[in-house]
């Protein structure tokens, strides 16, 4: 999880608490976050990072609409994150 931006990051945790979101209710719970609106063009090539690095799947709801979900590694990442953070901050 190092190696990823802190918008990256912030997609996993998005997409951990949903079952299979779209790309569009990613954007709709990380717009809520976020002070200015995310574009399409900062989203999905983000998104699609994140399933190069095989921390997310990517399938097909419908013919127009993906689906993202966690898979093993971006589980464990999370998880390593959380362990990591609480030696600095009392979760």
């Amino acid at each position: 999880m190092d190696d990823l931006t802190g918008f990256q990051r912030d997609l996993l945790y998005v997409i951990a608490d949903a079952d299979q979101p779209s790309g569009q209710d990613i954007k709709n719970e990380i717009d809520i976050y976020y002070s200015a609106e995310i574009n399409h063009g900062r989203l999905y090539p983000n998104l699609d990072s994140l399933v190069n690095k095989e921390l997310v799947e990517k399938g097909e709801l419908d013919r127009r609409t993906n689906y993202y979900a966690l898979t093993d590694a971006g589980d464990e990442a999370i998880q390593k994150r959380r362990e990591w953070e609480s030696q600095y901050i009392d979760l």
